[in-house]
């Protein structure tokens, strides 16, 4: 499997393009949160946002530790949109990845428990520099 075939999973040149828009039109949240990860500023790490993955396309992503981060407003409070997160999430972890999710008012409320919550998917190594980075 190629990079890339690895990187998004066979995600189509549809879902692609729809990355693409999907980035110029990011929620408060999704900025918020974007500021903080963007740039390896979070551990280290990259973070890639409005990430294509098979035929989703998840809020942000990181290769490197196989880690899904997504962001949940009021819409998923549904029912049905609650049943759909809950098979996209199982369909992701079924590809080997790990899935957490938020809702909009955690990181507007309590970004360091969002931070924290974060670096616990991290390995070890990775949290230590994730503690040094965020409280520099």
């Amino acid at each position: 499997m190629s990079y890339a075939e690895n990187l998004f999973f066979g995600a189509s040149p549809e879902i692609h393009k729809r990355a693409r828009e999907l980035r110029k039109q990011m929620t408060p949240a999704e900025k918020a949160l974007w500021n903080i990860l963007r740039n390896k500023a979070f551990s280290g790490l990259k973070f890639r946002r409005q990430h294509p993955i098979k035929r989703y396309i998840v809020d942000f992503y990181c290769h490197e530790q196989k880690l899904v981060i997504e962001l949940d407003g009021s819409i998923h409070d549904e029912f049905n949109q609650s049943e759909y997160d809950k098979g996209r999430t199982t369909e992701l972890e079924e590809l080997g990845l790990k899935v957490i999710r938020f809702r909009n008012e955690e990181v507007f409320d309590g970004i360091d428990d969002v931070l924290k919550m974060i670096s616990q998917y991290l390995s070890p190594s990775d949290f230590t520099k994730s503690e040094e980075n965020h409280s520099s």
